[in-house]
């Protein structure tokens, strides 16, 4: 039994190594998910009704291997959301639906493309460390160290999101010392926080003088919205700003830069783009899930093009810098 405070280390091997563990070797092997997952969700009480679970501090790969740390705290009170984005937003079945739309490694809008266009604009150099805030499943990660050799510490609240050497934590209770990262990066996940300006000034804080933000972020039109669209959001988990607004954090947090654009017609255009991609291999689709998985997923993604040809749901970006 672990006292609290005390810590559990484990490590497991991802594939098969060498020819003498072939054919053989009873091992099962799983994605790393699946332990971060078994782990997390371990939970206990004691006599007097005290609840304590593991915390995960630290998660690395190292060649075939994966490696957890965890340390034995009181339950959190506020592990609601994060439940949420597992069992509701991010169910792991729905992660995988989402791939053939985003690509492979991603759950992001335009998956590598935009990934590629977005990393442009950040002149990223070799050995320089990269935040990215709300990794998903890691494309953008992956991408940024394999072709800049940037050093990514890839953040995200969703366990099902995590099966890769990134790290689970919420960014709005997570630390990192003053000016550690030389660029802040995150896709389509500020829409889940709600205090949006106390996020911008720990991203202010991390972050060193002279160094980018560069984050995309769903948005709405100036007004109160429509009754449907307040039914999504509320649904979804979603509180989201103007994109004028949300620039005006940023500012106020201290940034400067070209602080708000709204990229609305792009997302129009990979959206329609990603749609007719799926629809294209239909058949596909549907072998690899089921009818009710394609259907369900190509009459989102028009609602989507609606909502967004109508005006009410926006795309922002913001590219903003820490004067030196």
């Amino acid at each position: 039994m672990v006292k609290v405070g005390g810590f559990l280390f484990s490590r497991e091997s991802s594939s098969h190594q060498g020819d003498s563990q072939g054919k053989d070797n009873p091992t099962h092997y799983r994605e790393p998910r699946f332990y971060t997952k078994a782990f997390k969700e371990c939970s206990a009480c004691d006599d007097f009704g005290n609840s304590f679970e593991l915390s995960l501090l630290i998660f690395k790969c190292v060649g075939p291997h994966f490696y957890w740390l965890w340390k034995k705290t009181h339950s959190q009170d506020d592990r609601g959301f994060q439940q949420f984005l597992d069992n509701v937003q991010y169910k792991s079945r729905g992660i995988f639906r989402d791939e053939p739309f985003f690509g492979d490694g991603f759950v992001s809008t335009g998956g590598l493309e935009t990934t590629k266009g977005f990393v442009s604009k950040l002149e990223l150099k070799y050995g320089q460390k990269v935040l990215d805030v709300g990794c998903g499943i890691g494309g953008g990660n992956f991408y940024m160290s394999e072709d800049f050799g940037v050093k990514v510490v890839g953040i995200d609240l969703s366990i099902n999101m995590i099966s890769m050497p990134l790290i689970v934590a919420d960014c709005t209770k997570k630390t990192y010392p003053h000016r550690t990262f030389d660029v802040i990066y995150s896709r389509d996940t500020v829409l889940h926080i709600q205090d949006k300006p106390a996020l911008s000034k720990s991203f202010f804080k991390w972050l060193k003088p002279g160094g980018t933000v560069l984050i995309t972020n769903y948005c709405k039109s100036s007004g109160p919205p429509s009754p449907e669209f307040e039914a999504y959001n509320e649904k979804r988990g979603y509180d989201l700003d103007d994109v004028e607004a949300y620039g005006q954090m940023l500012k106020d947090a201290g940034f400067d830069g070209d602080i708000a654009q709204d990229q609305t017609e792009q997302f129009i255009k990979v959206l329609q783009k990603e749609m007719d991609s799926v629809e294209n291999e239909k058949d596909k689709f549907i072998s690899d899930f089921y009818e009710e998985d394609y259907n369900d997923k190509v009459s989102g993604w028009k609602s989507k093009l609606v909502r967004t040809s109508m005006g009410e749901q926006r795309w922002g970006l913001f590219i903003v810098k820490k004067k030196i």
